[in-house]
């Protein structure tokens, strides 16, 4: 698992209109990456809706907020349209992204063989390291959302 001071693993992954989006795109930005589970799923609604309510506080501190799960782009854009989310859902639909940080969640809600990502989220500063991070101990939890703006000092 990547550990605050690290650099950040670069990525390409899909938005929910197939657009490739990297991680090196945001240098000079700093970057709330949320990792969910799954889309359409109550928890991870309300973590999304959540991010997307917080989203000015978020953008005056120079941040962007790019989530990510394993399930496909069609998935994802159908997610962000019910829920008026605003920012890029990415699609993680290979694991590559989940497995380079280091919360892949084997076996998700009792499904032999499939992987999701572990409820989590690391920011990334400016030069590209991970300034903080959080990963929930069960995917049922949220993150303490006023502790992210406080490390973005906002």
């Amino acid at each position: 698992m990547v550990e605050v001071g690290d650099d950040a693993p670069d990525f390409e992954l899909l938005d929910a209109d197939r657009n490739g989006v990297t991680g090196g795109q945001h240098l000079g930005q700093r970057v709330v990456m949320a990792f969910f589970p799954a889309a359409f799923t109550g928890v991870c609604e309300k973590e999304m809706c959540t991010f997307q309510d917080s989203l000015s506080s978020l953008n005056d501190a120079n941040a962007t907020v790019l989530a990510i799960s394993v399930d496909a782009p069609f998935s994802n854009g159908a997610f962000a349209a019910a829920h008026g989310i605003e920012f890029p859902i990415l699609s993680d639909y290979t694991r590559e992204v989940t497995n380079a940080y280091g919360v892949a969640l084997d076996d998700f809600a009792g499904m032999p063989g499939y992987t999701a990502a572990q409820r989590s989220v690391f920011i990334v500063n400016e030069e590209g390291n991970i300034i903080w991070k959080w990963v929930a101990d069960n995917p049922g939890l949220e993150p303490d959302y006023d502790a992210v703006l406080a490390a973005l000092g906002a």
